[in-house]
């Protein structure tokens, strides 16, 4: 645990090199990088925190910023310029990181991102209708189960097609994050202003952007529209038979892409 901006954060800090800080996705935790972190240390410092409210880190009642937190870690292990690899939300958290501090941000790796104000489309709210349904808004287990057949086996997978140990996994840290979610609808939870969606143009560091290929249509088209509108990025290929949480998915080939884009982009 680690004091950051009044409040405690949960994080692991491995390996030596120059630092790659991991941001999780919002249906998950820290947890979720197990296999991406021991690949990255062997060249990096690899840095994976836990978002406030999330994981073992704590949610004080006061008006906060992710993306605030995030360099106010870096400031606390005394990390100057970090490379950040984001998943879904954290993907939105890495951005905004980027946009706000850009002199922080030596690089970005964005897998399955979500994008401060991106509207979901009325196809992916129909997919949401047909696949799952009406939950009732305070049953964490039934709204964890909901999820995780959303995003994590995806619109065009079965249950029986994904790893069952991958979903037991999955649900157990949605389980978690959804009381989090819960805690955090009582908190001020400040996003940059404009939002990131308008201002992809912006980030002049070097880009990474890819999807599950088994994940939702919106998120492979937000893949290109960072890979588009970023001055300096690219667009990795999606990846095969993965949805929503990729790194768990697909580990050889999302470290594989990873650390070739770290090597190429210079960090």
């Amino acid at each position: 645990m680690i004091e950051v901006n009044g409040t405690r954060l949960g994080y692991d800090d491995t390996g030596k090199g120059s630092p790659v800080l991991l941001l999780h996705a919002g249906i998950a935790d820290r947890r979720m990088w197990r296999e991406q972190v021991p690949a990255l240390a062997t060249r990096h410092r690899v840095i994976a925190p836990d978002l406030r409210g999330y994981g073992e880190s704590e949610l004080p009642p006061t008006p906060f910023a992710h993306h605030t937190d995030v360099v106010g870690l870096l400031d606390a292990l005394g990390v100057e310029r970090a490379a950040l690899v984001g998943c879904s939300f954290g993907g939105a958290v890495a951005i905004d990181t980027a946009l706000t501090h850009p002199d922080r941000v030596s690089a970005l790796a964005l897998l399955g991102t979500a994008v401060t104000g991106h509207e979901w489309s009325d196809d992916t709210n129909d997919l949401w209708d047909s696949l799952v349904g009406e939950i009732e808004p305070d049953d964490d287990a039934a709204g964890a189960a909901a999820e995780v057949r959303f995003w994590v086996v995806g619109p065009h997978r079965r249950p029986e097609d994904v790893d069952p140990a991958l979903l037991r996994f999955a649900h157990e840290m949605d389980e978690r994050a959804l009381a989090t979610e819960h805690a955090l609808s009582a908190v001020d939870v400040a996003v940059p202003e404009p939002p990131a969606i308008g201002r992809l143009h912006e980030l002049r560091m070097p880009v990474l952007a890819t999807a599950g290929a088994a994940d939702l249509p919106d998120i492979g088209r937000l893949a290109d529209l960072v890979a588009a509108t970023a001055p300096d990025a690219t667009r990795l290929a999606d990846v095969p038979d993965a949805a929503h949480l990729l790194p768990l998915e697909r580990p050889a080939a999302v470290n594989a892409a990873l650390l070739d884009f770290l090597a190429e982009a210079g960090r």
